[in-house]
């Protein structure tokens, strides 16, 4: 498609051309209606007006006692008026009256049939015919249509040309934004378009494309800053694995002492792998793939389970754990015992020793329920609380258990949550950190997904 048909300020012109066409075309037609209708009308009233005036002088008479006379009076009152004829025939049907000339055709003339009274001596009556023609009128309504005609065209043209100049004028502040957005590029995210100087109607348009820069920025930066964190969660173990090989490689070992490296090195692997299915997890849910929810009728017992795989790691912790409510719903059991099972190592890493980490289920009166996990700590700052869900973030910058915990617990936790439709939350006040996820209860337990 040819750019300039395509464009705004070509079907501008073009619908502000037709429109004037049409307008200017609607108003001649109008004034050509209105002046044909009023012609039409006095050549009406002439008509009227003559046939008094004939019946009148022939009624006075004026000298006029016989044919000749009649026909005299007739010539007379006639002489002047060209687009007039009449012709007059008694009751016998002789012609005793007609002007000379060329009568003009039915369809260029307009006919007045009368009954006129005539002196005794002409005859006592006749049958009159009054002719006007109307081929002045005509000649002078063509003359006026050809004139309308031009003038709405030149009108259009000339508004068309006008109105083109206008667009342009219009349109050169989205011009303007246009040579802005080129300026944006990937090395300079931080421009923004300047909405001074624009119309009303673009500022939502420029307010729109600055937040949306905003959010490609913050987008931008988070995945240079995951770039990063993945680079350093890969390189210690690999450096790890590399130094040990090239250890275990510089001189012959015994058995148990490859035995050994490869048992430490497989510790490294284990930790790799799990970096990559998590960021494998984490970029299905990206791309909304749904849980697989059936109904689950106790969530309590389902956290249970999951509190008996925690239970060597929270006596070792010095923690003790509960499960507070219960609740039905539809879930992905499989995923929410991840969910769990990362809020709870979560818990286990940071709870206070001899506290308990409390495990809450309750249910929300808009068919909601949430599983929270409470446990007595230091207080998280609120400007880490929004960021706790973010991959391969942590609150405490000196990352402390950095060898269990790469870090993607908690986004792991997010994504579930929005499988399941809901959301994750974090709260902390008062030394209580109160971590967890809501999402919909579901329809019932005759309803899988």
């Amino acid at each position: 498609m040819d750019s300039r048909t395509a464009s705004l300020r070509g079907r501008l012109s073009r619908w502000l051309a037709l429109q004037t066409m049409l307008g200017l075309g609607l108003v001649c037609a109008a004034v050509y209606v209105v002046i044909a209708v009023t012609l039409s009308q006095r050549q009406d009233e002439t008509l009227v007006q003559k046939q008094a005036a004939v019946e009148h002088l022939l009624s006075e008479g004026r000298g006029a006692h016989d044919l000749a006379g009649v026909r005299h009076l007739l010539k007379d009152f006639l002489a002047g008026h060209d687009e007039l004829s009449l012709r007059l025939v008694n009751g016998d049907g002789q012609l005793i009256f007609e002007t000379s000339g060329r009568q003009p055709r039915l369809s260029d003339s307009k006919r007045k049939v009368f009954d006129i009274r005539l002196p005794p001596d002409a005859g006592g009556s006749a049958h009159a015919v009054l002719v006007l023609d109307k081929r002045t009128d005509e000649a002078l309504l063509d003359r006026l249509a050809w004139t309308l005609a031009l003038a709405a065209l030149a009108g259009a043209l000339a508004v068309s040309a006008g109105g083109f100049l206008l667009v342009r004028l219009g349109l050169a502040p989205l011009h303007k934004l246009v040579e802005q957005t080129r300026q944006v590029t990937a090395t300079d995210l931080e421009r923004r378009l300047d909405g001074s100087g624009q119309a009303n109607e673009l500022q939502p348009l420029i307010g729109q494309f600055n937040a949306l820069l905003d959010r490609i920025g913050a987008a931008y930066r988070q995945m240079e800053a995951f770039n990063a964190d993945v680079a350093h969660e890969l390189n210690t173990p690999l450096a790890t694995l590399i130094s040990s090989c090239e250890l275990a490689l510089r001189k012959p070992r015994s058995t148990e002492e490859l035995c050994e490296a490869m048992g430490s090195n497989l510790e490294d692997l284990h930790r790799l792998a799990s970096i990559v299915g998590d960021m494998l997890f984490l970029s299905n849910a990206d791309r909304g793939v749904p849980a697989r929810r059936a109904w689950t009728p106790s969530l309590g017992a389902l956290a249970v389970e999951v509190l008996e795989f925690h239970e060597a790691a929270l006596l070792d912790a010095g923690l003790k754990a509960e499960v507070l409510g219960d609740a039905a719903a539809e879930v992905d059991a499989r995923l929410l015992r991840r969910a769990l099972s990362n809020l709870l190592g979560n818990a286990t890493r940071y709870a206070s020793t001899s506290s308990a980490v409390l495990v809450h289920i309750e249910s929300h009166s808009p068919g909601e329920v949430s599983i929270a996990v409470h446990n007595a700590g230091p207080t998280i700052e609120d400007e880490h609380l929004p960021k706790l869900f973010d991959r391969f973030y942590r609150a405490d910058p000196s990352r402390t258990h950095a060898d269990r915990n790469h870090g993607l617990g908690l986004a792991i936790v997010a994504a579930i949550a929005r499988m399941h439709g809901g959301r994750a939350f974090a709260e902390s006040a008062a030394g209580v950190t109160r971590i967890g996820l809501v999402f919909p209860r579901g329809d019932g337990p005759n309803r899988t997904a």
